[in-house]
Parts: structure tokens; sequence; C-alpha cells
């Protein structure tokens, strides 16, 4: 049963606003083909049935010593690069090798949790998730999920076995990270890279743009998290000058059943927060809140609807710094948003898809090749501030590669391939396209941030945020068939 939020809390969102503007330079002419990944990931994901020669090679004389790096000749039996790469090329292309390489002793047709063993052990010598180049810090993560999983400790989705290299040690979000820590991280993601606002502003402008008659206007909210993107959209609706006076806005926040009253409050405090906002600026609001039940099924009954309301259904799936969502729970959820007759489903998900032979391997080698993306797309935004990048590490991005490769490695592989977009439109769900004003807004933001992120359209109704040659995530807009013949 949905229940009113009063009271007032006060939180500053000046920082976050729904208006871009232009920068000098044009950013985006550029021939993103031009762009070469430091990786041949193509070739990497091919079938590797035999590692042995390959560790062989990589333990003996103690691995990746300075006399190695300075040879004049360099074996190409285990290298994809030529003979210019530089040495922390060749650290970093090894590095990869021997994560394939204990992938495939886990779970390959001639697995060895004795070999796993030995290579997790020599990656631990080798690696630090506090120091180091891009690749050797984020192969410190991956080392860690790998020897959770050895362990058997990856059923809960987060590894106990933390690597342990020098007086610093990385936690994951299980040992309960200081609040402070989780909200710092978060605005430095927030401000510091595009990833938070790219889906947010999206989905915004799509809702602005559906409701520009509309006196009241429902949202419902899958995970509504800190709750920034609304006190963006409520900027935008007090200061649009066409259309009705600044319609009543109204949010339903779902919280897990699961979670019991951690998450009850989470949401009331998000809703505090919103309330007190909203008041601040004159912005006519109310925040409820409904359970899911105790397996995270949304059930459309249990919303409190109301006759002239513009209905709007949101949905933002693991960007970085959100917990995981089972499909089942997501399932139910954008099916009862679709059988709602909604306005408007506005979606935001990873773009991780699988790779090689589709199992654990494959997408344990995709998953590599995302996080290698987003780890170069902050080195570039963060490139004095490596304090700040170890803390959105730490925090997020951690616990995201433990928890996707114990369900990886659980499910075989096939539990996270979905791509929700593609099964929305199987169910039914009928596209909206994006607006020209939408996708001028998502290349003006990015134009804030480093030349590597791009945007494109796919399809009429869903945009790209990319780093160089990878997707990383999209924003799809969508409405019930319904709505499409009104």
């Amino acid at each position: 049963m949905a229940m009113a939020i009063d009271g007032a809390f006060e939180l500053d969102f000046s920082g976050y606003s729904s208006t871009t503007t232009s920068t000098e330079n044009d950013h985006h002419a550029c021939n993103w083909n031009d762009w070469s990944p430091v990786v041949d990931w193509e070739a990497l994901s091919g079938p590797h049935d035999d590692f042995q020669d390959l560790i062989e090679s990589m333990m003996e004389d103690g691995g990746f010593n300075q006399t190695t790096c300075n040879s004049n000749s360099l074996s190409t039996d285990t290298m994809l690069v030529d003979e210019e790469t530089s040495c922390e090329d060749f650290k970093g292309l090894k590095l990869i090798h021997l994560l394939m390489a204990a992938a495939e002793a886990l779970t390959g047709v001639n697995k060895s949790r004795d070999l796993a063993r030995v290579i997790l052990v020599r990656l631990k010598e080798l690696v630090s998730p506090n120091d180091g180049t891009n690749m050797e810090r984020l192969a410190a993560y991956f080392t860690d999920a790998l020897q959770g999983l050895l362990e058997g400790a990856g059923g809960g989705g987060h590894s106990k076995h933390l690597i342990n290299n020098g007086p610093h040690h990385h936690h994951h979000r299980d040992d309960h990270h200081h609040q402070a820590d989780v909200l710092a991280a978060f605005q430095l993601l927030q401000d510091m890279s595009p990833y938070v606002k790219f889906g947010h502003f999206t989905a915004n402008q799509a809702i602005l743009e559906a409701v520009t008659q509309d006196r009241r206007i429902h949202i419902v909210d899958y995970d509504i998290m800190e709750g920034i993107q609304w006190a963006s959209l409520m900027q935008s609706l007090v200061s649009r000058k066409d259309g009705p006076p600044t319609p009543h806005l109204r949010i339903t926040a779902l919280s897990r059943g699961g979670n019991g009253r951690r998450s009850i409050g989470t949401v009331q405090e998000t809703g505090r927060r919103l309330v007190a906002f909203a008041a601040s600026i004159g912005q006519p609001f109310s925040f409820h809140q409904c359970r899911l039940d105790s397996d995270e099924t949304f059930r459309p009954s249990s919303l409190k609807l109301v006759r002239g309301e513009a209905l709007v259904m949101n949905c933002m799936l693991h960007l970085p710094h959100f917990s995981y969502r089972a499909p089942d729970s997501v399932a139910s959820f954008l099916s009862g948003a679709k059988n709602l007759n909604p306005r408007l489903i506005t979606l935001v998900e990873e773009e991780v898809g699988p790779i090689g032979d589709g199992g654990f391997v494959g997408r344990f080698m995709d998953s590599l090749h995302h996080y290698s993306a987003v780890y170069d797309s902050l080195e570039a935004d963060f490139p004095m501030e490596g304090r700040a990048r170890a803390l959105v590490e730490r925090v997020f991005l951690g616990p995201r590669i433990a928890g996707s490769l114990a369900r990886i490695y659980r499910a075989r592989g096939d539990e996270e391939g979905c791509c929700w977009a593609e099964w929305l439109g199987a169910e039914g769900s009928k596209a909206v396209n994006i607006s020209f004003a939408n996708h001028c807004q998502a290349k003006l933001l990015l134009g804030l941030f480093n030349d590597g992120y791009r945007v494109e359209e796919l399809g009429c109704n869903r945009l790209v945020l990319g780093w160089k040659s990878r997707r990383l995530l999209s924003a799809s807009i969508w409405t019930s068939p319904s709505e499409c013949d009104l």
C-alpha cells in the first residue's frame, strides 16, 4: 500500500541541472573509427583449449621483469602487439592472458583448481587495486573476484577474499562502506563523467516532451536511489514557458521487499529530500512509496493510480553506482508497466553482450573488455585525481565486477545476456522516437567531458553512450500499444 511522505530534509541539488551549454569546439566531428583499442579484443576472444605453455612462459624468470621489457627481441607467440609496444602495454596484455587462463582453469574442458590457484597467486603478486596502471588496478579486482569463485565465496555476489598488497586494502560494499565514502564517490562519478547524467537527461527530456500539456504527472520509479534525477526534472518543469502552469508531480518509488526496514528507510529519506527541494523551488509535489513483494516482484495492483494523471514508468538499470536487480524482478516491472498503459516507459541499461564462445570465459572476456573501457574513460576525466578515481573504483566498480562474475559463473554465462530494450519490443511495447533536441542535448553533454566519449542512435528510440569503440550505456524510450492508437 502506498504511503505519503511528509517532512523536510535539506539537500543542495544546485549543481545538478538539466540545462546544457554548448562549447566553442565541436568535439563530435572526429572520426571515431580512427580510435584504435589498446588490446585486440576480437583476437583474444577465440578458443583457448590449452593454456599450459602460456602459463609456463609467464611464470618463468619472475614474469614481468624490466629485462624482459627492454629486450630487443620479444617472443610473438603470446603477444598481439607490434614491436614498438611499450613495456606498460606488454604487461597489461600479459595480465589479460593470465586472467583468461585463470577463468579457463575454473570452467574449461581441462579445468584445474590447482592451476587456477597458481595463476591467481601470481596475479596477486603483480597487481594492486590502489596503485599502477588502469589495467593493473582492473586486474586486481578481477583477480579478487576469481579468487572468490575459486574458494566458493561468489554465491552472494561479492567476494570476501581480498587482495592484500601493501598497507591499503580494498573492500566491497558488503563491508559497509562509510556513508560519506558512498556519497563522495557518487558525487565524483556524476560530476566528472557522463555516466549518471546521460541516462537521467535523456529520460527527462523524453518525459518533458511527452507531458507538455498535462496538469498532473505520475512517475513510478523502479530504483530511485538518491532521487537526483527528479530534482533535475523539477527544475525543468518549473522553468518551462509553454503549456499550462507548473504541473503537479507525483513520484511513487518502489522499495525492495526483501531488505526490510533498511530499504524502506532509504527510500523515505530520498522522499524527504525531494519534498524539501520541491518546496524550495515552488514545484507542486507529492511522494509515495510502494513495496515490491519479498521476491522483488512488482504487482501493478499495489499502485495508487489517479484518473487524469500522465503515467510514466522509469527504469534505470545497472548504472555504475546502482545495485544489481534480478532479471525476474526487472521483467515483472517492465511487463507490469506495459499492462498499465503508461504514457511513457524510460529505460537505461548497460550495454554488455557475450563474445567468443558465449560461456563463462566468453562472458568473462566481455566483462573485462567493458570495465577496461570504463577504467580508461575515468582515467581520461580523472587524470590528476588518483585518490578520487580510486574511491569510485573501490566503492562502485569493484563490487560490480565481483557480483557480475559470480552471477555469470553460476549461470555459466546465460543470466546476464538480456537486452531489456529488445525484450520490451518483443513484448509489444512501441518505440517512441528520440527527438532531435534530445539527441543534441546528449552531444552537448558529452562535449563537457573527454573527446573519447561518443553518442550514437540505434533505431529510432535508443541513444547509446560509448567510449571510443565500446558501447557502455543505452537509454531507450517506449510507450504502450494503446497510447499509440489514441
